[in-house]
């Protein structure tokens, strides 16, 4: 596969499904669960993962993400977030970074490269 796992030297981890009724809300109308069952988002989030594990150790923040997947709108990567985190695959703690509007953003790191700061690891206690 020609993905960006590939081409900086990566095994693409393995990667549970994400179920259509996740992508749509109960009251959402028929249009919004429709689009929900046709969308490839296990590739989406495959692609907005590798971009994350891209950055390494450093992790990155949203306009990292951004600038790195231009093709992409902001919705569209933004929305991967919750699913890598309830699937484990990225982690996401107190620590931020400033971002391009002068606001403090979220820091996301790979599972492989995430190191919980010692205040983190007491909190989990």
């Amino acid at each position: 596969m020609n993905d960006l796992f590939d081409r900086l030297g990566l095994d693409q981890p393995p990667f549970p499904e994400t179920p259509a009724f996740k992508l749509a809300r109960s009251r959402d109308p028929s249009t919004s669960h429709d689009a929900a069952d046709k969308l490839d988002v296990n590739k989406m989030e495959r692609i907005v993962l590798a971009a994350i594990t891209s950055f390494g150790r450093s992790g990155c923040i949203s306009d990292d993400m951004l600038d790195i997947l231009p093709a992409y709108r902001y919705s569209t990567v933004t929305a991967r977030y919750k699913q890598l985190k309830e699937k484990g695959l990225i982690f996401v703690d107190t620590r931020k970074r400033k971002g391009k509007s002068g606001r403090q953003q979220l820091i996301m790191w790979s599972k492989e490269f995430y190191i919980p700061t010692p205040f983190e690891e007491i909190d989990d206690v």
